[in-house]
């Protein structure tokens, strides 16, 4: 039975506490939190016995044997340091650190420590992408992917979150070198960086302030971005991130030298495209049926997943705590490959240096011009 313990108390902490019920032979323990209220309102309301205000206190008193740090990422470094210090395996939330150098050091110390370590990269292990990566290994693309897209979303329509950031300039997310974008672009560039080599040729970033952040009183805030990456093998990559495209889009494409598919964190569907050219009329009657084919064996899988209760909201963060848990008590590899924590923490780097420039000065969406 393995004993777990939180550290923050806020939102995303009570889905790693229902992931966690979800899982067998493991209990959570304690929870800890700067504000003691929010600690002892979450340990009530899942009914965990202990509630702390000090990290060193709760390590000590319950001896963990996980701890799932769920705090804002200026803080990662050191408690991750501070568990690993006490014997504790980690799961660190995204983003996994502020910066590559903090991420390296701690991969370091868990690899001394022979202690787990993995990053919140939850959405790397969702029914879908697990199914992406089984036709991967089957083979389907062909050989090495040629290229990779990753688009994701995120709404402004809710003021809930990006109002408290937009009003305060001593909010976490302001002080972070990415802004909004560095406590949620780790989720698009981790499905990049899964097929990217680890030597990089070119990164180039172009971000913007969307009209409707404006209105809002953006300030320095950035929101739109584009990225084109291009490693030393010649694959290349592009991220778009957005909080203006409806309906919004969230999806993964690969491409291989004979075929390529698209994962959609949306509808839950992987649809993989087949390279069979159609001769004359064809290529207007058999592509649209073998699309319609593909969505309908996505949604008969998803039904089954619904009604064998392996398909549920969180389902890529329940299956990423078992699998760190399952390399714990093996004594196997963690979840997610070190490199790739890395390279999306790299690559995180990059961007935001090119975008946020010592000025802070921030480039607004270019309006179009007339054609001539």
């Amino acid at each position: 039975m393995l004993r777990i313990a939180i550290i923050g108390c806020g939102k995303i902490a009570d889905q790693h506490v229902l992931a966690v019920a979800r899982i067998p032979n493991c209990q959570i323990v304690a929870v800890c939190d700067r504000e003691v209220l929010m600690a002892r309102q979450l340990g009530e309301r899942f009914g965990i016995p202990d509630a702390f205000s000090d990290v060193g206190e709760m390590l000590k008193a319950v001896k963990p044997d996980v701890v799932h740090i769920t705090t804002p990422p200026q803080s990662h470094f050191s408690l991750a340091r501070q568990c690993f210090e006490a014997g504790c395996h980690v799961y660190l939330e995204k983003p996994f650190t502020v910066t590559a150098d903090e991420a390296e050091q701690l991969i370091r110390l868990a690899e001394a420590s022979r202690l787990k370590l993995t990053a919140g990269h939850n959405l790397q292990f969702t029914p879908e992408m697990l199914e992406m990566r089984q036709w991967v290994r089957n083979g389907f693309l062909g050989g090495k992917p040629l290229h990779l897209e990753s688009h994701f979303p995120y709404s402004l329509a809710d003021v809930t979150y990006i109002g408290p950031v937009l009003g305060s300039k001593n909010h976490w997310v302001r002080k972070l070198p990415g802004q909004l974008l560095h406590n949620i672009l780790s989720h698009p560039i981790a499905k990049l960086a899964e097929f990217l080599d680890d030597e990089l040729d070119e990164i180039t970033a172009r971000a913007y302030q969307s009209p409707r952040l404006r209105e809002l009183g953006g300030q320095e805030i950035l929101d739109e971005l584009r990225v084109m990456i291009r490693d030393r093998s010649g694959t290349t990559a592009y991220l778009c991130f957005s909080t203006q495209i409806r309906p919004g889009i969230n999806q993964f494409r690969i491409f291989g030298p004979n075929n390529s598919m698209l994962v959609d964190h949306g509808s839950g569907c992987v649809v993989c495209h087949s390279n069979r050219p159609n001769k004359s009329y064809l290529a207007f009657f058999l592509p649209p049926f073998h699309m319609a084919r593909e969505h309908f064996r996505c949604g008969c899988r998803n039904i089954k997943g619904f009604l064998t209760r392996r398909l549920h909201q969180d389902s890529g963060m329940k299956e990423l705590i078992e699998r760190l848990y399952a390399s714990i008590l093996a004594d196997g590899p963690p979840p997610l490959p070190y490199r790739e924590i890395l390279l999306t923490a790299r690559i995180m780097d990059q961007i935001f240096a090119q975008i946020y420039h010592p000025d802070r000065s921030v480039p607004t969406e270019p309006a179009l011009q007339p054609a001539l």
